[in-house]
């Protein structure tokens, strides 16, 4: 065999090589609270998708080829959000991302798995992924998972013999409720106010005088973030002096703009947060911030995650494969080494829960300050 002749086996197999690799765009749907009570969550998580998508069609996109993402507003309501969902899954896109709200998820969950489409969504009721819907994907800690951390915290380092609940009334506040009350008795700390709130609730003035009057060692704060500030404010006019400690949505980067000085001392478990000290999370920050103008708080990061899970996937499985996605993400861990834009070790079990570090933090003068770093619970998975 000649020269020539090796020289064009070369160059048709690397032609080959490289058409096996491309096509036609690799299509995402994106249903988020664009509009209505959740539209902080879901502008934040929108935006996250698409600075991805921008970074990694920029590198040449997954398997040299490149993601087009749609997305659709729910208007934060779970009847719209079924609509949407359905119509973007009419199109059958690779992968569904979203919604944010948890009652969303109840009712798109079931048709993402009668289509075969994974879920990666960015609810966080501790229900979620214990139906056996082997279709949904967290991006962030469930309940059943934070609120022992938070309830232990708020037992054994502040010493609390007494807490206040203030929840709202979704899917999303009572799930969260229902986990941390249990943990709370299990550990000896009595409720003395148990709260119920409604989503957009503006006054907080009555719950407020209700913590008051129950005059508890600590208030444990279960909010979405618009009225996590509200009643941070109506908390601070009313003088209440004790601890207030929450979740991710209580300490969140958009919670501390609206509620400005009255944030200060709030507390909480966060299992995302651009003031982690990771690199490359304050990376992400200043990347996100240059394209947007203004700080991301975790779902931001959420949503950005949710397109760097896609890539990690179907990078491993060597191929566009809709059908296996679910079952390759189910006990997968994902690292940095390995995938730059997970930005954290992370590893997905069963029933689509994540397992990675988290955060203790308080806000002191505007700004989360990282108190604790807490590790991964540790649990076995492959790579």
């Amino acid at each position: 065999m000649n020269v020539l002749k090796v020289a064009l086996l070369i160059a048709t197999g690397l032609s080959s090589a490289a058409y096996a690799q491309s096509g036609p765009p690799i299509k995402l749907a994106d249903v988020a609270e664009l509009s209505g009570a959740g539209a902080t969550v879901g502008t934040n998580w929108k935006n996250g998708i698409d600075l991805a998508v921008a970074e990694i069609n920029a590198k040449g996109g997954v398997l040299g080829r490149k993601l087009e993402v749609t997305h659709a507003d729910s208007q934060s309501n779970p009847g719209v959000a079924r609509a949407q969902v359905q119509k973007a899954l009419d199109d059958n896109p690779y992968v569904l991302l979203g919604p944010g709200y948890s009652g969303s998820i109840k009712v798109t969950a079931p048709l993402a798995k009668k289509a075969g489409i994974a879920e990666i969504m960015g609810g966080e009721a501790a229900d979620l992924t214990q139906a056996g819907n082997e279709y949904v994907f967290r991006t962030s800690f469930g309940g059943q998972s934070s609120m022992p951390k938070v309830a232990k915290y708020i037992a054994d380092d502040l010493k609390a013999k007494t807490v206040a609940i203030v929840y709202v009334n979704n899917d999303f506040g009572k799930g969260g409720r229902d986990v941390i009350s249990k943990d709370f008795a299990e550990r000896g700390v009595k409720v003395v106010a148990d709260l119920s709130t409604e989503s957009g609730q503006a006054d907080f003035a009555a719950d407020v005088g209700k913590i008051k009057a129950a005059n508890p060692d600590a208030v444990f704060i279960y909010l979405n973030e618009d009225e996590s500030a509200r009643i941070l404010k109506e908390l601070r006019r009313q003088n209440v002096q004790a601890p207030l400690i929450g979740e991710t949505t209580l300490t969140g980067q958009k919670v501390i703009e609206l509620a400005g000085d009255a944030a200060n001392g709030a507390r909480g478990h966060v299992g995302l947060t651009t003031d982690a000290p990771v690199p490359a999370i304050q990376a992400f920050r200043d990347r996100f911030k240059e394209r947007y103008n203004y700080v991301p708080d975790h779902n931001g990061i959420k949503g950005y995650l949710s397109v760097y899970i896609v890539k990690a996937v179907t990078e491993k499985m060597g191929k566009v494969d809709q059908a296996n996605f679910a079952k390759t993400l189910h006990g997968m861990t994902i690292t940095p080494e390995q995938e730059p834009g997970i930005l954290m070790e992370v590893t997905y079990d069963d029933k689509g829960d994540i397992d990675r570090q988290s955060f203790l933090v308080e806000v002191e003068n505007g700004k989360q300050v990282v108190k604790k770093v807490l590790p991964k619970l540790g649990k076995s998975a492959s790579n």
